[in-house]
């Protein structure tokens, strides 16, 4: 059983800790991106067929809004 588990992201070079590198905050960030996109995205294809724009607003959130913010908000 190799290769079972959870994503792990590693971001380095970032000035917001002393190592430099950020384990902790894109893992998470990347668990609540998937958990948003589950609802998100088939909920912007609906409204796309009559909102154009909307509907790419409601389906861009997760990559926008929801992953940039729990990353930052996590400095390891």
């Amino acid at each position: 059983m190799v290769g079972v588990g959870a994503p792990l992201c590693v971001q380095c070079g970032t000035r917001s800790n002393p190592c430099r590198c950020k384990v902790v905050g894109p893992t998470v960030g990347f668990v609540a991106f998937a958990v948003a996109a589950v609802v998100e995205w088939p909920l912007g294809a609906f409204v796309y067929i009559f909102r154009h724009r909307k509907g790419r607003r409601i389906m861009a959130h997760p990559a926008t809004v929801v992953y940039p913010s729990v990353t930052n908000a996590i400095p390891i």
